[in-house]
């Protein structure tokens, strides 16, 4: 029997609006210690906001409820503080920083200067190249900016890595770099019992999940998670039925 793990993000009753309109209605949501989750939902169904909520992004405002991280209230703390207290994210769509080099960013993320063996690893795994020494995904590809987010995640190395569609506007040859990298920030090829990191992963199409093992997935709808399952089963059933089949059919109910 597997110990039970200790809690790294727990999310409450978590309502939240931006501007005058209400997103989130009500999530609730546990991740444990070296466990990696997957959130599926139609567009508009609130997923990204979740993400930035968590983050601490602008503009969204929680309502009611709450979201703890290794037990403390993230209320009111700013983006800076909860990256510290080891919250990370690779957007989808990752603004551009003009005047800061990916090379400067990386020891940002790293909290100190990285050393040159640390980036010639990091170079080998992402193939950063040129890119090291450009502004911050100024004028990058989808590939490039995606591989540029991994790096600064590696870099970082959080408890938590949120995933915002990694696979999104990349080509099959960058998916599989993404996913290795995602796959050496959460060990996710390794027994639970062994793993520390986590991460929670937004996915439409599911094909980051062909590099990338998680344990249970989400469906997000209507502002609430509806339901819960294993990620590859529920993939399928909403590619054959559609999300409004899937929530509340057997393959949810079961878990």
């Amino acid at each position: 029997m597997t110990p039970e793990r200790p809690v790294l993000l727990e999310i409450e009753d978590l309502h939240v609006s931006v501007g005058d309109r209400e997103i989130l209605r009500g999530v609730d949501l546990e991740i444990a210690e070296g466990e990696t989750h997957v959130l599926l939902g139609p567009n508009g169904s609130g997923k990204s906001t979740l993400l930035n909520t968590i983050v601490g992004m602008p503009g969204y405002r929680i309502t009611r409820g709450s979201i703890r991280f290794k037990g403390a209230d993230l209320a009111g703390l700013e983006i800076d503080e909860r990256a510290r207290l080891g919250i990370g994210i690779a957007f989808q769509r990752p603004p551009a920083v003009r005047g800061v080099r990916l090379r400067q960013m990386l020891d940002v993320a790293a909290g100190g200067e990285l050393s040159g063996a640390e980036v010639s690893a990091l170079d080998d795994d992402l193939s950063l190249g040129h890119m090291l020494e450009r502004d911050v995904n100024m004028g990058f590809s989808g590939g490039e900016a995606k591989r540029s987010e991994m790096a600064q995640l590696l870099a970082q190395m959080p408890e938590l890595s949120l995933f915002d569609e990694p696979e999104s506007g990349v080509d099959l040859d960058n998916i599989a770099v993404v996913g290795g990298a995602m796959n050496t920030l959460l060990k996710s090829e390794e027994r639970i019992a062994e793993r520390k990191r986590a991460g929670l992963i937004i996915t439409h199409t599911g094909h980051i999940l062909e590099y990338v093992n998680a344990d249970v997935a989400h469906v997000l709808y209507a502002g609430r998670l509806a339901c819960k399952g294993n990620p590859l089963d529920l993939i399928e059933e909403i590619s054959s039925h559609g999300y409004d089949a899937c929530v509340g059919c057997k393959l949810c109910q079961s878990l």
